[in-house]
């Protein structure tokens, strides 16, 4: 992939996946915070076979009200990044494990 199209997806991505888990449990003010939204990038590599220009892998906190519609947060993020980034084949993985979280300020 380009390197304009990883920068603007690093610059976006955090926003839009926080659009796409914002819930009544969880809501998203718009003010990003460490820890709220990690990112990696791994390229491709000759032993991989996926044929998806991006995949994208989220994994947040199980809410009821997340899980009832995960489908269409995922269609909602998919799209979002192929409009920002004009990427042709975007995959989205939406995990929503019962999980627990704790973090040092950083």
């Amino acid at each position: 992939m380009p390197e304009l199209q990883l920068s603007t997806l690093s610059a976006v991505l955090p926003h839009l996946v926080s659009l796409v888990v914002e819930c009544p449990e969880e809501p998203y003010d718009g003010n990003l915070r460490p820890g709220d939204v990690e990112l990696r990038f791994h390229q491709r590599s000759v032993y991989d076979s996926a044929g998806l220009d991006v995949l994208i892998e989220v994994r947040s906190r199980w809410f009821a009200s997340r899980a009832e519609d995960r489908d269409q947060r995922c269609e909602r993020l998919r799209d979002a990044v192929v409009d920002a980034i004009g990427a042709h084949s975007v995959g989205v993985y939406l995990s929503l494990p019962v999980a627990g979280w704790a973090q040092n300020g950083q």
